[in-house]
Order: structure tokens, then sequence, then C-alpha cells
């Protein structure tokens, strides 16, 4: 499974984004979770969200119903729309998938794309 993460800025709080994460090589959503982690500089990875068939969309406590993710099956593509965007939120965002069910967690991680910057200025 490739993942390919695209969609981070700079925008002022209050703003808003829309993260994509293409997926490909064997990734079909009948089968797979697809989802975010955020690090933020000098912070652990943190889950942010996570969708499937199975479980559907599920969020962190912090996104407080700011986020709202998506999976486009034409596009086989995810989508994060973020926003309220607060200085909070500056992290490097990455795409991430597993096997539905095979996780403990948010969101499965065996799979990771590259990250998109997102930074928030007050």
């Amino acid at each position: 499974v490739q993942l390919q993460a695209s969609g981070g800025g700079l925008v002022q709080a209050g703003e808003s984004l829309t993260l994509s994460c293409a997926a490909s090589g064997g990734f079909t959503f009948d089968d797979y979770a697809i989802g975010w982690f955020r690090q933020a500089p000098g912070k652990e990875r943190e889950a942010v969200s996570c969708i499937s068939i199975g479980n559907g969309a599920d969020y962190a406590d912090f996104v407080q119903g700011r986020f709202t993710i998506s999976f486009d099956d034409a596009k086989n593509t995810a989508y994060l729309q973020m926003n309220n965007l607060q200085p909070q939120d500056t992290a490097v965002y990455f795409c991430v998938s597993a096997l539905e069910g095979d996780y403990n967690e948010l969101c499965g991680t065996d799979y990771w794309g590259k990250g998109t910057q997102v930074t928030v200025s007050s």
C-alpha cells in the first residue's frame, strides 16, 4: 500500500484546510482503514482521525467537531477537512493505513505516507 498526502500549508487561526491522501498499491476501502496522525515539534505522534467501512469515522478528542474525514471511492482518496484551525494544530500530518480491525488504537499504522506540513499562525 502506498499513500500520497497533500494539501498542507500556512493559514491563520480560524481558517480551514483540506488534506488529501491518495491510496494505491492494493489498497481497497473494503479491506483497509485510512486516517491521519500528526506530529508537532517536540511532541510525540498522535492519532487524529480514521475512517473505515466497518467503524465509520472516528476522531481524537481534541478535534472537538472541527475536522471531518471522508473517502472518495472513485478516486481512492481520503480527505481531512479541517475547520477553525488553531496554532496548536501546527504539525506535520501523516496519512496512515492498515487492514481494518488489525489495530488497537484510533487508526492502524502499518503503512505511512510522507508528511505534509500544516502551520497555523495566531
